[in-house]
């Protein structure tokens, strides 16, 4: 049987999670690139919202099963696939890891105003808003160096694209949002370690991010020292 194919767009966040997951899994896959701005049209055919990730299974007969929205296939990677179990154990603990990974969602949601808006008011809403939600976060957290201890769970594979978005912004301005969270800082750091996670993107992300402010003329751009 082939293996599994990832279907992916260089810059997105849900793509990295799922490569997160089949690389901590040791799980071999291929990556097919697409642009969301030209989808070929053997693309819409398979995805219900025209949305990557996909994630593509061979079956017997050369058929093949689309598996769609990065969370389920996370999950389906961690139940499938051999390796070290990603999601924990207990079921109470197990849903409080979901509820998280649709936690940091919602932060991503105000990354994408962050980093897309001309309006620096907005652009201060949604500082100031990405600096609660991590407060949250920072105080659920325990001692590291990941969010369940040290064991990487998929709460990881979702955060670390989201702290991925950081490391280019850093280079841009000061936004101060990590400022009084030592321990999602401590946490940042170990996941940027994370070979799963330095792999889950091409080598030129940071320039792609950066032409993708540029395209939306984003008013972070304004802030640059």
């Amino acid at each position: 049987m082939s293996s599994l194919t990832l279907i992916s767009h260089l810059l997105c966040p849900y793509v990295q999670r799922a490569a997160i997951a089949l690389a901590e899994k040791g799980v071999p896959f291929e990556k097919i690139y697409i642009d969301l701005k030209a989808k070929p049209d053997w693309f819409l055919k398979i995805s219900p919202l025209g949305k990557v990730p996909l994630l593509m299974v061979p079956q017997a007969h050369g058929s093949e099963a689309i598996l769609f929205e990065s969370s389920v296939i996370a999950e389906y990677i961690d139940e499938s696939q051999p390796g070290p179990r990603l999601h924990p154990d207990d079921a109470l603990t197990r849903a409080r890891h979901r509820g998280f990974m649709e936690y940091g969602s919602s932060i991503l949601a105000d990354i994408w105003g962050l980093e897309t808006t001309r309006d620096a008011t907005v652009f201060e809403e949604k500082r100031k808003a990405l600096i609660d939600k991590f407060g949250r976060v920072e105080d659920v957290l325990g001692d590291g160096p990941y969010f369940a201890g040290s064991k990487f769970s998929l709460v990881d594979a979702v955060f670390a694209p989201v702290f991925r978005y950081f490391d280019t912004f850093d280079e841009i301005t000061d936004l101060g949002i990590f400022a009084s969270y030592p321990k999602i800082s401590a946490w940042r750091k170990a996941l940027a370690a994370r070979p799963s996670v330095q792999e889950a993107v091409t080598p030129g992300y940071r320039q792609l991010l950066r032409e993708f402010l540029k395209k939306y003329d984003a008013y972070m751009l304004t802030l640059a020292s």
